[in-house]
């Protein structure tokens, strides 16, 4: 998920990757519909030559409309990130034997004895 800075804030924006030229290795767009303080269009286009060197680009308001239309076409994906703050945990649990007592791991699997036997 990209970012733009805006307003003295930073705001989450929609990334695409976009197809390069011969020049760059990497080309990508961070779109912003609208600021939360202003209420403007931002469009930030990122590029990486081949030499290492990072260029930057940015449109805001009209000039940002007019430079999407012209750019909508080259859009290769979108950039989905998965938050995986919100997915829950599995509910799948390691059954064990141990000393011929079945249990059941719950999450340290480091510290199981598997497969001892008690010795009277």
């Amino acid at each position: 998920m990209g970012y733009i800075h805006c307003c003295s804030g930073l705001h989450k924006t929609k990334t695409f990757m976009l197809s390069p030229k011969k020049d760059f290795v990497v080309c990508e767009l961070d779109y912003l519909a609208k600021c939360p303080v202003c209420g403007n269009l931002v469009i930030q286009l990122t590029r990486i030559s081949k030499d290492n060197v990072l260029y930057t680009s940015r449109y805001v308001k009209n000039a940002a409309k007019k430079f999407w239309q012209k750019v909508k076409n080259k859009i290769i994906y979108e950039e989905k990130f998965i938050d995986y703050s919100k997915i829950k945990g599995g509910s799948f649990y390691l059954n064990y034997n141990e000393y011929g007592v079945k249990k059941r791991c719950y999450s340290n699997l480091s510290g199981l004895k598997i497969g001892l036997n008690s010795t009277f």
